[in-house]
């Protein structure tokens, strides 16, 4: 008797999270899928999974058929191995909290056809792949009796199509007998979404892709590879990158050091005083505005967890490169208090002449507690002076240690900022990272992507100025002791939940493989731009009652709906408000 080999598939929101051994039970807005809306200049995702039974894992191909067709880019979510998914605190709003394969990763499919006998894959691959890539189909691989699933993308300028459109995802064997298929609708309102207001940045480490891609540090290689990366991260809601002037002295161990990566250049006079370069940082500036970047944050001028010691420094003296301050040198009253004399005031004069002033924050130090309030203050009033008129940011998580610090914009962890909240600190940031893992808002692999989401919904509500990540693409162990292949490890040597470290994957070719994170964390800011434009026509309050219609407590950073499908219901509102208009 023929073996008939069975194909399904079924269309899935982009807040499902499809794993190998669990069929989804998700799937909002099902296979009616008309609750799928988006408005003009935004990218609207959503999912497809798929799977046969019997005992073969046959390649076919899929295919969108659809009259937006040219809006749509498919690729496939693959597997990446957690070791450690959840911090040894956790709360029941996680997907599940032992290690294994998570889905995370997305790759491009590949247009050329294999071979029957071709190796099973699946595997995560490093961006080591061949044959070019398919935006709307390609070649796939069932699993037998195992769950895969398909990330489509429907990116829609601003001048694109209206109306409600089919969508199909088309499952074919490489001959063309077609094996299954899923259908779906997408309304497409006439309204254009505005630029993004929320300030976003997502801490850059120019320096670990240097380390991965092997390539020196500003060789003409590592500028292509940098602005490869930056334009993906604008292209998904970041508008503020973190600019190493100097080495940023961030997650390293005292006395260590990570590679040097310093825009700045500095020489040693014979007299003892300091001449600066500005080129470099000059073309940084130029590059990050050209990928879209329209804030800038000035790297960290004391090290991390108490601001002191002076960040790692090179110059040249004596006619060779060489360090000048460093873990031995004292944030303030010493020799680098002269140097930030001589170079924060050549900076900022440098910042006003390109134009740049009004969008520049600076870093004190990271994170300071009471027992550094000491340290943190004699680090700020060190710098005060050459800093007037600029704004300084730290991300801060004691209202008391805030105010006495004088630090002007506060970036407060979302489980600490109730009482920022309460006193009208403003303007605030929010912040979440490894320690943000009962309750509130985080986006470990391990935690189900309407918590990502949601987190905009709570920008808005509590107006907040901004957000800020400490891992864009950190692939370095805790304390840069080492460094490590993202596609294998990814919870920064076991130190931090995975997906806490990065959002992207360092591809082939030097560009970077986006995650569904990523993904998630730029419908997040899309909600923000769109309660935003419909607060500008009808009003704050009337975009609050809409968000909070029917919920029995006002949502807070701790307690909100966890319901993905609410999440899509309550922006499909705001398109109906705003297409009302």
């Amino acid at each position: 008797m023929e073996n008939t080999v069975q194909y399904s598939a079924r269309i899935l929101s982009s807040l499902e999270k499809v794993f190998i051994d669990q069929k989804p039970e998700g799937g909002f807005p099902g296979a009616r899928g008309a609750e799928f809306t988006a408005l003009r200049n935004e990218t609207f995702s959503f999912q497809v999974s798929y799977t046969c039974d019997g005992r073969v894992c046959p390649f076919g191909t899929v295919r969108v058929e659809s009259p937006i067709r040219e809006y749509c880019r498919i690729r496939e979510v693959r597997y990446v191995p957690s070791v450690r998914p959840v911090n040894p605190e956790f709360d029941d709003h996680y997907l599940r909290t032992q290690p294994g394969l998570y889905p995370d990763l997305l790759t491009e499919l590949l247009e050329a056809p294999v071979s029957a006998g071709q190796t099973s894959g699946g595997q995560v691959s490093g961006g080591q792949t061949s044959g070019s890539p398919a935006e709307t189909g390609g070649q796939v691989q069932f699993w037998a009796n195992k769950q895969k699933s398909l990330w489509i993308d429907v990116e829609i300028p601003a001048d694109g199509m209206t109306g409600t459109f089919p969508i199909a995802v088309i499952f074919s064997s490489k001959e063309g007998e077609e094996w299954c298929r899923a259908e779906t609708t997408l309304s497409i309102g006439r309204t254009v979404l505005k630029p993004q207001k929320l300030i976003h940045t997502e801490w850059f480490h120019g320096d670990c892709l240097a380390d991965y891609y092997g390539v020196p540090v500003f060789s003409e290689r590592h500028w292509e590879i940098m602005e490869a990366f930056i334009r993906t991260a604008a292209e998904r809601g970041c508008n503020m990158i973190l600019t190493p002037q100097f080495t940023p002295p961030l997650d390293t161990a005292p006395g260590g050091e990570r590679t040097t990566i310093q825009l700045v250049d500095v020489k040693v006079l014979p007299d003892g005083s300091y001449e600066f370069g500005f080129d470099r940082l000059k073309r940084w500036v130029e590059m990050c505005q050209g990928c879209g970047m329209t804030y800038f944050e000035m790297s960290h001028l004391f090290t991390q967890w108490g601001a002191a010691h002076a960040p790692k420094i090179m110059a040249e003296k004596d006619g060779k490169l060489q360090q000048i301050f460093g873990w031995d040198d004292p944030a303030a009253g010493g020799s680098y208090t002269e140097f930030l004399g001589s170079y924060l005031p050549q900076l900022t004069k440098k910042l006003k002449e390109w134009g740049i002033a009004e969008v520049t924050r600076f870093h004190i130090s990271d994170e300071p507690r009471k027992e550094h309030l000491t340290s943190y203050k004699a680090a700020k009033e060190s710098v005060a002076g050459y800093l007037e008129g600029f704004v300084i940011m730290d991300a801060i998580s004691d209202l008391e240690i805030c105010r006495e610090g004088g630090i002007d914009c506060p970036v407060c962890a979302n489980n600490h900022i109730a009482p920022f909240l309460e006193a009208g600190v403003k303007p605030l940031w929010g912040y979440y990272c490894t320690s943000q893992c009962v309750d509130v808002s985080n986006r470990f692999m391990a935690m189900p992507s309407a918590r990502n989401r949601i987190f905009g919904i709570q920008a808005f509500l509590y107006e907040l100025e901004g957000f800020l990540h400490w891992g864009y693409n950190f692939y370095n162990s805790q304390f840069s002791v080492r460094r490590l292949n993202p596609y294998c490890t990814n919870d920064a040597d076991g130190a931090f939940p995975s997906g806490d470290p990065f959002l992207v994957y360092p591809g082939k070719d030097g560009k970077p493989e986006e995650s569904i994170r990523l993904m998630v964390l730029s419908h997040m800011m899309q909600d923000v731009r769109a309660m935003e434009q419909l607060a500008e026509q009808k009003g704050r309050e009337f975009v609050v009652s809409l968000i909070e219609d029917g919920l029995e407590e006002r949502i807070t950073f701790g307690r909100y709906p966890k319901s993905a499908e609410w999440i899509l219901k309550v922006r499909n509102r705001v398109n109906e408000e705003l297409e009302a208009l």
